[in-house]
């Protein structure tokens, strides 16, 4: 599987992943497709439990999204098109580990769209195959998809609120705080959702099943280019192939073309989370800021490291 730069001295290692860094940052800007490249390192890393200690079983950033057990639960539904973008860079740079490749094209995505720069690292170990993928039911009080948290009830934690379901899901399992859980909730401010992969969105595929901000002819991109990739689905900002913190501000809206689900709402009506949800909204530096530990944090959960390296 190309686990972490066997064989290369620490130079070359990092030279190699300035480079591939180089190349992702390129082709993000040219695809516009940061937002499923965020996603798929989101769901590698969110099998994550910290009340398993073993490697791989704990999950987390190993790679193990790319083996079908993991790929086809229903919440990595569309992600074969995110794992199919990084094919090329895998074979450019084979001594790179997927667990790397996929968390370096996420932090690139958040770089590309406007976001901070996160101070990764890397070094991770792949999982050496299928067999050391985590079953969607392997998450004990958890329901399927190992555990990753679901927009709408029924919980499959069995959840009787929003609030409490993403504390079930971040804080018991996966070991984040309240202000970590609205930081990461943030990264809404990109991408989109679309009723033929989650069930949860009425907007679909194409011109003819997008909302008003996800048309082809729609300009979502800081800098004003045009370009969406492909049209349709709706997202949950006007501008969502702009990392900013508009994900805390647009909401109010109540515009019918934009996404708000449950576990949405939760954070600003939860007593413990809408302060922090009122901070980023007010303040884009402080967002920026907390995002990117959090996102660090969450790009190493369950990771193992052999030859750690920083960018």
């Amino acid at each position: 599987m190309g686990n972490c730069f066997c064989g290369l001295g620490g130079g070359k290692k990092k030279k190699e992943l300035l480079q591939c860094k180089k190349d992702l940052l390129a082709f993000i800007d040219k695809e516009n497709c940061g937002p499923i490249l965020v996603r798929l390192a989101w769901h590698d890393s969110g099998t994550y439990d910290q009340r398993i200690s073993d490697f791989p079983q704990r999950g987390g950033a190993n790679g193990a999204i790319i083996h079908e057990p993991e790929m086809s639960m229903g919440a990595n539904n569309g992600l074969r098109k995110g794992f199919g973008y990084l094919k090329q860079f895998k074979e450019k740079y084979p001594t790179i580990s997927w667990a790397d490749l996929i968390q370096l094209a996420s932090a690139c995505s958040i770089e590309a769209m406007g976001g901070p720069k996160i101070n990764m690292r890397y070094g991770r170990v792949d999982v050496a195959g299928p067999q050391d993928c985590v079953g969607p039911k392997s998450r004990e009080g958890f329901g399927g998809n190992a555990g990753l948290p679901d927009a709408k009830p029924p919980f499959g934690c069995g959840a009787p609120t929003a609030s409490q379901h993403l504390r079930n899901v971040f804080t018991k399992k996966m070991g984040f705080t309240d202000q970590e859980i609205v930081a990461l909730s943030g990264a809404h401010t990109i991408g989109r959702a679309f009723k033929e992969r989650s069930g949860t969105c009425p907007f679909g595929y194409m011109d003819n099943g997008a909302s008003k901000y996800t048309k082809s002819t729609s300009v979502a991109r800081k800098d004003g280019k045009t370009g969406i990739g492909m049209a349709g689905g709706a997202a949950w900002t006007k501008n969502w192939l702009t990392f900013d913190n508009s994900y805390f501000k647009d909401y109010k809206a109540n515009d019918g073309d934009l996404l708000w689900f449950d576990t949405d709402k939760a954070l600003h009506t939860d007593p413990a989370f809408q302060p922090y949800f009122q901070k980023y909204a007010e303040d884009e530096k402080a967002f920026f800021a907390d995002y990117a530990k959090a996102h660090k944090k969450l790009s190493e959960l369950g990771s193992k490291f052999e030859g750690e390296i920083t960018l």
